[in-house]
């Protein structure tokens, strides 16, 4: 049920991003423009109770201009999140649990379409490799027990950067990646 919506809202605010027509204004992403965000996650898509909070870098470079008309742009990059939680409970005052880690590396592409002055709205698509690893901790005995499992997988994100200035600026992304939402600085370069 939860999905389902979250897919809803992504969809419409996708189609508002892309379709809309926005107010005369020089492009904030072109081609040749290479952008750094450093991004905090809301929302984590791990259960148990986060140690780590999602931590985001991304990287991306403006590949093609003019693509629709003369506020959009495409550009290409890489993705890197990390996250870290755990599960815990208590018996005979033993404390008892297991430690996740999860990383995902992914290569990304998105569409630029400039609405308003100084903001970049953009939405896009990852394809990743997704890593897990788990491992027990407290008194389990003489046994220690660990779990891993990797796969590739795909991600569906809109976002938006807003500058203060010509090269630093802030971002908010919205999506299914290391976390749902993520918040940070960008940088222009």
């Amino acid at each position: 049920m939860k999905t389902n919506l979250f897919l809803k809202v992504l969809a419409t605010l996708l189609l508002c991003t892309v379709f809309s027509v926005g107010i005369n204004a020089q492009n904030t992403f072109s081609k040749g423009d290479n952008n750094l965000n450093l991004g905090i996650g809301i929302g984590s898509t791990l259960g148990g109770s986060t140690t780590l909070p999602p931590l985001s870098v991304s990287y991306e470079r403006g590949i093609i201009d003019n693509l629709f008309d003369a506020k959009s742009s495409l550009g290409i990059g890489a993705y890197l999140g990390y996250a870290r939680n755990k599960d815990e409970w208590t018996f005979d005052a033993n404390k008892y649990g297991w430690k996740y880690s999860y990383t995902i590396i992914g290569a990304r592409g998105a569409l630029h379409y400039q609405l308003v002055d100084k903001l970049d709205t953009y939405a896009g698509l990852m394809l990743g490799y997704n890593i897990v690893s788990s491992t027990t901790y407290g008194n389990w005995g003489t046994n220690k027990y660990t779990a891993a499992g990797n796969d590739l997988g795909w991600s569906l994100f809109i976002g938006g950067r807003y500058y203060f200035s010509d090269n630093i600026g802030a971002f908010a992304e919205l999506g299914y990646g290391i976390a749902y939402l993520q918040l940070g600085v960008s940088f222009k370069f």
